[in-house]
């Protein structure tokens, strides 16, 4: 496959067939989603393949506990987690979580995180990541620059490979949880759960907004770029 055409074509797929995915197939994704760059080469990523049927629930539940707080601000109008959020705002989301509870469905993707044909859980060692804005009085940011690409490589190495899948970030929510369940040291970081499989339904072209929405010159507020 091209590049090109895999960046615009690589969507989130949380659906899946029911064949499973090979360990020949999933050791050759992770095989070449391993050339990702990160900062000082420290590769500061670990991958946990979760196969055990109860640990697989016990992340679904942990997942789905999350879900329903995501759905909670959803409702209020807001989004979900974000960093700027106020004390308000965190009061309005949270008295939307039994309506949250009552969307849920069996076949919701959430609800039937276990049944995915691959589960991963990435998880980041703290002792390498390079945080050059750890003491900045705001949201910490880049360190995920050392883990993320190496998250999305794995999406596209399976695009090419046949498969399809997502990388969500909502079951971090209970990384304390997460981490008994995974027995995950306290030097690492949960940074995204993985779901892997054959889609159920063809990649599509995806919706992006256009260059001149999201760049300026000179400074941000500048003017616009677009092609000459």
């Amino acid at each position: 496959m091209e590049l090109i055409e895999a960046l615009r074509t690589t969507g989130s797929i949380r659906h899946f067939t029911a064949e499973p995915v090979s360990d020949e197939l999933l050791f050759a994704v992770l095989d070449d989603a391993r050339f990702a760059p990160s900062g000082g080469n420290r590769q500061a990523w670990r991958v946990i393949v979760v196969r055990d049927l109860v640990r697989r629930r016990r992340v679904r539940d942990l997942y789905l506990d999350a879900w329903h707080d995501y759905v909670g601000h959803l409702l209020a109008g807001l989004i979900p987690f974000s960093p700027l959020a106020s004390d308000e705002d965190r009061a309005s989301a949270l008295a939307q979580r039994s309506a949250a509870e009552a969307l849920s469905r069996p076949d919701g993707f959430p609800e039937a995180l276990d049944q995915v044909p691959v589960m991963l859980v990435i998880c980041a060692n703290l002792e390498v990541l390079s945080a050059t804005d750890r003491d900045l009085d705001r949201y910490q940011l880049v360190g995920g620059a050392s883990i993320y690409p190496f998250v999305w490589n794995i999406l596209l190495v399976a695009r090419e490979r046949g498969l399809g899948g997502v990388m969500t970030t909502i079951a971090t929510r209970n990384e304390g949880a997460l981490r008994d369940a995974l027995a995950i040291p306290p030097t690492y970081a949960v940074a995204s759960v993985v779901a892997l499989g054959h889609p159920s339904s063809r990649h599509t072209r995806l919706k992006r907004n256009p260059v001149e929405t999201f760049t300026s010159v000179d400074s941000f507020d500048g003017p616009a770029y677009g092609a000459s």
